[in-house]
């Protein structure tokens, strides 16, 4: 059950950088709400994925989930530029979350 919310709480972080993002700096009201909601959620989750898994493996999943998830949002949603380097960047990160994941002992 950790491993579910650890990644339901990766994906509010992408939600809250996407948000806040489109909160031009927090003057858009429904933007900075949805990001305050959203990241309020993404830490509680984290919080509760931490009672059974380990901080680094927790904090490293958790921030991997977002970072490439807002690359992709950022690419497919805003427009971003897409280079060979930054999905080489993306693909190492996603290497780390795997080994990761692999190296927990059955949390």
């Amino acid at each position: 059950m950790a491993w579910i919310y650890l990644a339901v709480a990766g994906l509010l972080e992408i939600v809250w950088a996407f948000y806040m993002k489109k909160s031009e700096g927090f003057s858009l009201l429904t933007p900075s709400v949805i990001t305050i909601i959203a990241m309020i959620a993404s830490f509680a989750l984290l919080s509760v994925s931490m009672r059974s898994l380990p901080l680094g493996t927790a904090y490293t999943v958790w921030t991997g989930i977002g970072a490439v998830g807002a690359f992709v949002v950022g690419i497919v949603v805003l427009g971003e530029a897409i280079t060979p380097m930054r999905v080489a960047a993306a693909a190492l990160i996603v290497s780390g979350l795997v080994l990761m994941k692999l190296s927990s002992s059955g949390a």
